[in-house]
């Protein structure tokens, strides 16, 4: 007897499984600039990102609460202070959240380390107090789904007051009356309130009343006031005679009128003193 078996085919279809998709994660360290008192600060934060290898990303930064990556401001209340996050360097590209100005890289399947370089410029004289703004970091690609983190940027203003002056140039005096004046620029923080004081001068036994320039062991009295009606001598005692102000973040200049009284007849020569102009704030 013959049996025959039946023969089966097993045809198996090969091909090449879905590749699979790429991912990424992002995190992000906060830009804290620290005390600000109207000095130049730099610092820097990092955004790290973690990507499939081979995967290409973008990382963009969002203008934050003033919706604008060129002119970010932190805010307390409703005063701003403004700052700038750039890539590369504190002098690089200002990074946004667009082409070109977001960084591009291509994962590793590691941890990459982006530096985001923070700079509050000088000369900003807004009110004292806390800043803070929030920036949202955005990784993108082709190949992966969205990420987002975010991240603080903060300041604290605390008061300051910059000062500067002019000389007073008397010029010839032939005894008569000669009148001069010069200028105080005081800057101080928004809503700071300060004095400006004048010493007494050089001269020896000078005194806020009694003024005198010198050439030599020469004297030559004259007088510095707060007005133009020249009533009010300008010292340096508080409450009686200093100037007082309340600082509006930009420079505020101060009128010094000083006359050189009639009548007085020294030895000719070149008569100069040196007053020392303090703000207390």
């Amino acid at each position: 007897m013959i049996r025959r078996l039946p023969l089966v085919l097993f045809l198996l279809a090969c091909g090449a499984l879905p590749a699979a998709a790429a991912t990424c994660t992002v995190s992000a360290t906060n830009v804290a600039f620290g005390t600000y008192t109207g000095a130049l600060v730099e610092i820097t934060g990092t955004v790290t990102v973690h990507c499939t290898n081979g995967a290409a990303y973008d990382v963009g930064l969002s203008g934050g609460d003033s919706g604008s990556v060129t002119a970010r401001t932190m805010v307390n209340g409703t005063a701003p202070l403004n700052y700038a996050l750039t890539s590369g360097s504190y002098a690089g590209t200002n990074w946004g959240n667009t082409n070109p100005t977001w960084v591009t890289g291509t994962g590793t399947g590691a941890n990459q380390v982006l530096t985001v370089y923070g700079e509050l410029a000088a000369a900003q004289y807004v009110a004292p107090g806390a800043y803070t703004d929030t920036i949202t970091v955005t990784v993108s690609g082709a190949t992966f789904t969205t990420k987002t983190t975010t991240f603080k940027v903060t300041a604290t203003v605390v008061k300051d007051c910059a000062v500067s002056a002019t000389n007073m140039v008397f010029g010839n005096y032939t005894g008569a009356v000669n009148n001069s004046t010069s200028a105080i620029t005081v800057t101080c923080t928004n809503t700071t309130t300060y004095t400006v004081g004048l010493s007494a001068g050089l001269a020896t036994g000078a005194t806020v009343t009694t003024r005198k320039m010198q050439d030599g062991a020469n004297l030559l009295s004259y007088a510095l006031y707060s007005n133009s009606g020249m009533t009010t001598n300008w010292g340096n005692t508080a409450a009686t005679n200093w100037v007082s102000g309340t600082g509006s973040g930009v420079a505020q200049a101060l009128t010094v009128y000083g006359q050189i009284p009639a009548a007085q007849h020294p030895t000719p020569g070149s008569y100069t003193d040196t007053i020392t102009a303090t703000v207390t704030y």
